[in-house]
């Protein structure tokens, strides 16, 4: 494929992005960029935009990132100082036909994307790039509760809720630090995986009973699975970590309301952002020479 036709924007994210941005200039793309963290010195072949639309308009590409869209359709962008919403308007200077590499998209935006002749390319779940990004995301995770507590991980009693590919990842790595982990999954097979790595496994229903004992629980599901009876079982020192994407897995506001200390590591893949970086683009790579092998 002949990379120097191509018209590629690279909207909303984190320094992360900046890495993605000088690989994709590196093929000879066109390269457009907005929202996220502008290095000193510029990134070669990288053209900064005064706003989303504009990085949009003329795009045959468009890449955002994989952190979960917010409830109000934000992109993750902690950086950015106005909320990226993608909406029509700014979607449909995009060169037709049309291709969005992200995460994962919402509703509203996939309806954006039906009207406009714009197809939507999702990677939140790849195993493979999980995997590439699994490390960064343990040892930001591990940042945060070394941070974020008076006592050590060695001999601590921590909860990991849902045991996919990071869940299972972040439980080996906390049996390895000496930890006291439990795991509460509702898949059989994967709590059986955990008890092999050396966790105590349960049911999700069995999370309220084992609540008192623990030091801190980890959400990696996105979805209400650690609810206002579990957290107000916690002891006070307990904390709270949620890696899930929106809407996250943690009842925040309970948290809040039983003065526990609550943590949402979302983007922890920052923690390393060329390595993630550069693992993201080896999988976005694929997927456009893929979308331009087919003749877009």
């Amino acid at each position: 494929m002949n990379w120097k036709k191509l018209v590629i924007a690279i909207v909303a994210g984190d320094r992360r992005e900046q890495e993605i941005a000088r690989l994709a200039a590196a093929t000879g793309a066109d390269v457009r960029a907005y929202g996220f963290p502008w290095p000193d010195g510029d990134i070669p072949g990288v053209s900064p935009t005064a706003d989303a639309k504009s990085a949009l308009a003329g795009a045959d590409i468009a890449l955002f990132p994989i952190p979960g869209i917010a409830s109000d359709g934000a992109l993750f962008a902690p950086q950015c100082p106005a909320r990226i919403i993608p909406d029509r308007d700014m979607l449909a200077g995009m060169r037709k036909p049309a291709h969005i590499i992200l995460g994962w998209a919402d509703k509203n935006l996939k309806t954006h994307g039906a009207a406009l002749g714009i197809t939507f390319h999702e990677y939140e779940h790849d195993v493979d790039l999980m995997l590439l990004r699994g490390p960064a995301i343990v040892e930001g995770l591990l940042k945060v509760m070394i941070e974020n507590t008076d006592i050590t991980i060695h001999k601590s009693r921590v909860c990991i809720v849902g045991q996919g590919t990071i869940g299972s990842l972040v439980t080996r790595y906390l049996v390895a630090l000496g930890a006291y982990t439990h795991v509460a999954a509702r898949n059989k097979v994967q709590r059986a995986a955990a008890y092999a790595a050396g966790a105590e496994c349960h049911t999700l229903e069995e999370l309220e009973a084992l609540a008192p004992r623990l030091d801190a629980i980890v959400s990696t599901v996105p979805a209400p699975v650690v609810s206002r009876e579990v957290v107000a079982k916690l002891p006070r020192h307990a904390l709270l970590v949620d890696l899930a994407a929106p809407p996250g897995g943690i009842d925040r506001a309970a948290a809040a309301e039983f003065g526990l200390k609550f943590v949402w590591a979302r983007g922890m893949g920052t923690r390393a952002p060329i390595t993630v970086g550069q693992s993201q683009w080896s999988g976005i790579r694929q997927r456009i020479e893929s979308i331009m092998g087919e003749g877009k």
